[in-house]
């Protein structure tokens, strides 16, 4: 049995997100009903994680098992002629038995794009917020944040997760005329994690919230004290990273 990664991109705007759900439209119902047709067998592939309703990934990885060996240069061809146009898989490779595309992972990078003007081209791609923002104490903030580890005020409730701890090692906001991108990494994130920790900065950006505030928010564990979710279709899932993992697309 050989265990193969696929690099898969995809515009989240028409998916109930990446995980096989009951009467709806998944990233991940989509690649197996391919890969299964391809390959005349009924095949299931593991993805990284879930990203959720209208969120889009520049970088996902998923994995599958195959008994035989496979020619993945038309593998690939195949696939992306069989997928939608909002799902491209940018590459696919042996590697290692014991290599899982969830559980190896050892950081994910999310961006949350917004911009400052209203763009046609950007209505699916960024967060429209024209309003005065102030970028370094937005930053300050974030630095802040990841001197914490549990984030309890950011997670949506009633999970599954088994701990809301979570190691963030960079946090920071970059701007570029009329956009606006707020860069994180972790080694894992909780569901909503992203999105609420931008409203969050949005209100220290406005003057609601200071540094002060915020420390106290992640104190509480509370969801309802730290700010509103953004929407989704700002947010990309950007890079997965994994050990001593090399390959090119």
């Amino acid at each position: 049995m050989k265990r193969y990664f696929i690099n898969i991109a995809y515009k989240g705007t028409n998916y109930h997100g990446w995980q096989i759900q009951t009467n709806a439209n998944s990233i991940q119902a989509e690649v197996n009903k391919a890969l299964s047709t391809l390959l005349q067998e009924d095949l299931k592939v593991v993805g990284a994680g879930r990203t959720d309703t209208g969120v889009h990934a520049k970088e996902l990885f998923a994995h599958f098992e195959a008994n035989i060996s496979l020619d993945l240069k038309s593998l690939q061809y195949k696939l992306n002629s069989f997928l939608p146009d909002d799902i491209s898989i940018n590459n696919i490779f042996e590697v290692k038995e014991d290599m899982h595309a969830r559980f190896s992972a050892t950081y994910r990078t999310y961006e949350y794009h917004i911009t400052t003007k209203k763009n046609s081209f950007l209505a699916d791609a960024a967060f429209l917020f024209p309003y005065e923002l102030d970028i370094e104490a937005m930053n300050k903030v974030a630095k802040t944040i990841m001197e914490y580890t549990d984030f309890s005020c950011f997670s949506k409730s009633k999970t599954d997760t088994f701990t809301n701890d979570c190691s963030i090692t960079e946090a920071y906001w970059k701007k570029e005329n009329n956009q606006l991108v707020f860069t994180i990494t972790a080694n894992r994130f909780l569901r909503n994690m992203v999105r609420a920790i931008v409203g969050t900065l949005l209100d220290v950006g406005q003057g609601k919230l200071n540094e002060t505030d915020v420390k106290n928010i992640i104190a509480s564990k509370n969801r309802s004290e730290a700010g509103q979710s953004v929407p989704a279709h700002g947010l990309f899932l950007t890079k997965v990273g994994y050990p001593s993992l090399s390959y090119e697309l």
